[in-house]
């Protein structure tokens, strides 16, 4: 068993320049930007990366530049590894612990209708690829299907295996996780409701609003640490007013466009990604919340 990690981590967005290729000085901004804010660490190259949306060569790119953004500060680096093939997420995993990251994590394999056995066996030869810890995913909403508790018990039992990350509302299935593997770490998915996980037992949470509103969720923690649920309770409403306005925009793309607003340009969303209304309008919509005074205090 490794040792348990903790804290809040951002769930690195990517730089884009304007015609939607990666773009490494706007990554460099971002990145900048997100280790200013007082968190844990980043998570690098996940889904609120759209790395769905990038080849493996960008992914290879944008884990050298943060590492070496991250040069000299105390923070830790998860490198999401999770490809379609097992090849492309071993090579990842590789670079990532040459490069110096602290971790990798992976969403399961999904391209296809895999079974229990061939999700089990994918993180088993993953895991067995390198010596950093593996932070493994349920997340329903992205693969199509959740994975079994009793495979997930299994997969946990893994060696170099050390936690999940649970981005999925079946909160009872968390609760008999943890309960099952008390040794694993536990980081909660969901920005809005990061309170839940956290009464049930969450060592953290990975995010993507964490990219502009760090500061927030690191004073939620803290909170909730304390047992001060008053004060977790108003942190969480005015992340879920942030985090409505994005619904209404589409998250990535409503994030970008808050974060251009913040002086932090890292372009627009990779095609076919798109926002859902006019861009003007958007931007409109999302200036107003974030000149709300309640999430404008917690702006850098």
């Amino acid at each position: 068993m490794t040792k348990k990690m903790s804290g809040m981590y951002a769930a690195l967005m990517t730089g884009l320049n304007d015609d939607g290729a990666f773009d490494e000085a706007r990554q460099r901004a971002l990145t900048d930007y997100v280790l200013g804010q007082g968190l844990a660490g980043l998570y690098v190259g996940g889904s609120s990366g759209e790395a769905g949306l990038l080849d493996v060569e960008e992914l290879s790119q944008q884990q050298g530049i943060v590492a070496d953004c991250a040069q000299g500060r105390d923070t830790t680096l998860i490198a999401h590894v999770g490809m379609p093939n097992l090849r492309d997420s071993i090579r990842l995993a590789e670079q990532a612990a040459g490069l110096g990251y602290h971790a990798l994590s992976a969403l399961p394999p999904h391209s296809y209708p895999f079974s229990d056995a061939e999700i089990e066996g994918y993180y088993r030869d993953l895991a067995a690829a390198t010596d950093l810890p593996l932070i493994v995913y349920e997340v329903p909403v992205r693969t199509g299907r959740p994975i079994p508790l009793d495979s997930l018990v299994r997969i946990l039992d893994l060696p170099n295996v050390s936690g999940i990350k649970f981005t999925s509302t079946d909160t009872f299935k968390f609760s008999m996780l943890r309960r099952q593997r008390p040794d694993s770490s536990y980081f909660f998915g969901f920005d809005e409701i990061y309170t839940t996980g956290k009464v049930l037992g969450a060592n953290g949470g990975i995010g993507t609003t964490y990219n502009l509103l760090g500061k927030l969720y690191v004073a939620l923690d803290a909170a909730m640490n304390d047992g001060d649920l008053r004060r977790a309770q108003e942190l969480q409403d005015v992340s879920q007013i942030f985090v409505e306005a994005l619904l209404e925009t589409g998250v990535l793309p409503g994030m970008k466009i808050a974060l251009r607003l913040q002086g932090i340009d890292c372009g627009p969303t990779r095609a076919p990604m798109a926002l859902r209304m006019p861009e003007d309008k958007a931007e409109a919509h999302m200036r107003a919340v974030l000149e709300r005074p309640e999430v404008k205090a917690w702006l850098s």
